[in-house]
């Protein structure tokens, strides 16, 4: 069609422009189609599609079980040292870590008051010696007269009582004697047991005073090779506790691991903020003396063991289905004391589980047994969000460098 007057005349596309609109024409409607599927897949996992889970895989190993408590460490048997009299520490003999003697002299109290106390003792009992002598005279000479009816029983009566008092006095006079050098014989301390000075509690020129209880000088630890934990278990673990039973600690100071075994349950109870707990001893070796006395042991009763087992994570056995999966699977089975469901993810993709049995636990791992269970099946310990990192994953999806693989019993 021609064009009005003035108006130049229409030019023909090229074979290049037409070739480009034919392409848009087939890209565009295209990469609109793709776009609406994209989103259509998006809305649809959004509105419950498949869930994303995280895995835990069955492993074949050993598991120990134990009751965890913590304790102290302190000497098989340890003497406390004291003094009976009062006075002045005049000398220390023994130190820190010093090893002493059974009778060895390891300090010594100022002797001063306790002689003169002694002294007096003495004179006392002379004074009472020298009055039963004088009973005694006065009773022999009294005696014929008495008999010959020269006195009467009356006066008689009383030289006998004076007799026997004076003798009641030089005996109570004797008593006070030995006590007195008894006393003085405690201003020496002696080492009651071969041991170790653990602790020295008093320093030289220091005053102690025994009137009330025996104050401690010393803490003597007879053998540190032999030491003994005392350790604190709750009332809910102690029936898992018993004689001869095997033990597992560690303490702070050294990264190992050192044995020991149950010796004693004590039944005397004791409570700690409500809470009932029992002291349990437990005996050990230390033979190069690398635990010392007042050291922390956290302690393991071992109370059962499974070699060769195959374990699963506890997580695994805690996990709870949710109601879109029991739509899916059907309603979860009535449980058996001593059994549990393990969830996986078949070969197909659906959900699905197993039932097995548990058996001892380490609090974290569970023994468990079941049949057509092998080790290096992944079971579902929770489910995430799509989308989510880490080991959460969709099971339907390719497996994928870092993310577990879907697989069925």
């Amino acid at each position: 069609m021609a064009g009005g007057p003035g108006e130049p005349p229409p030019v023909a596309p090229s074979p290049r422009a037409r070739r480009l609109h034919q392409r848009l024409g087939i890209v565009i409607p295209t990469v609109l189609g793709l776009i609406a599927v994209a989103a259509w897949i998006y809305l649809r996992a959004g509105k419950g599609g498949t869930p994303a889970y995280r895995f835990a895989t069955i492993e074949r190993g050993n598991l120990e079980s134990a009751v965890s408590a913590t304790g102290t460490l302190s000497a098989d048997t340890t003497v406390h040292v004291g003094t009976q009299v009062s006075g002045q520490v005049l000398a220390i003999y023994a130190d820190f870590n010093d090893r002493v003697k059974k009778g060895q002299l390891i300090a010594r109290i100022d002797p001063t008051l306790l002689q003169q106390a002694v002294r007096d003792a003495q004179a006392g009992l002379e004074h009472s010696q020298a009055t039963l002598a004088k009973a005694e005279r006065d009773y022999e000479q009294d005696l014929p007269l008495y008999q010959k009816e020269f006195l009467s029983e009356s006066d008689f009566n009383a030289v006998r009582t004076a007799l026997a008092t004076a003798r009641a006095d030089a005996k109570s006079a004797q008593v006070a004697l030995d006590k007195a050098r008894r006393n003085l014989t405690y201003t020496s301390i002696y080492a009651p047991i071969d041991g170790i000075v653990v602790e020295r509690d008093v320093d030289l020129g220091q005053t102690v005073a025994a009137s009330l209880q025996a104050p401690q000088l010393f803490l003597i630890a007879n053998d540190l090779s032999r030491m003994q934990i005392l350790a604190s278990v709750d009332e809910s673990d102690v029936g898992q506790i018993h004689e001869g039973q095997p033990v597992r600690f560690t303490v702070q100071a050294y990264p190992d691991t050192f044995a020991g075994a149950v010796r004693q349950v004590r039944l005397q109870s004791t409570i700690v903020q409500n809470v009932v707990n029992y002291t349990v001893v437990v005996d050990l070796r230390n033979p190069q003396s690398k635990l010392l006395p007042g050291m922390t042991a956290t302690v393991r009763f071992l109370t059962g063991s499974a070699s060769d087992a195959l374990l699963v994570p506890n997580a695994a056995l805690r996990f709870r289905p949710t109601e879109a999966l029991l739509k899916e699977v059907g309603p979860e089975s009535p449980a058996v004391s001593g059994t549990a469901r393990l969830w996986y993810v078949g070969i197909g993709g659906q959900a699905a589980a197993v039932r097995v049995r548990t058996g001892i636990t380490d609090g974290q791992r569970t023994v468990i047994q079941g049949e057509g269970i092998t080790a290096g099946t992944k079971v579902i310990t929770a489910v995430g969000e799509s989308g989510a990192t880490g080991q959460a994953s969709s099971p339907f999806q390719p497996s994928q460098p870092g993310r577990p693989r879907a697989g069925g019993f």
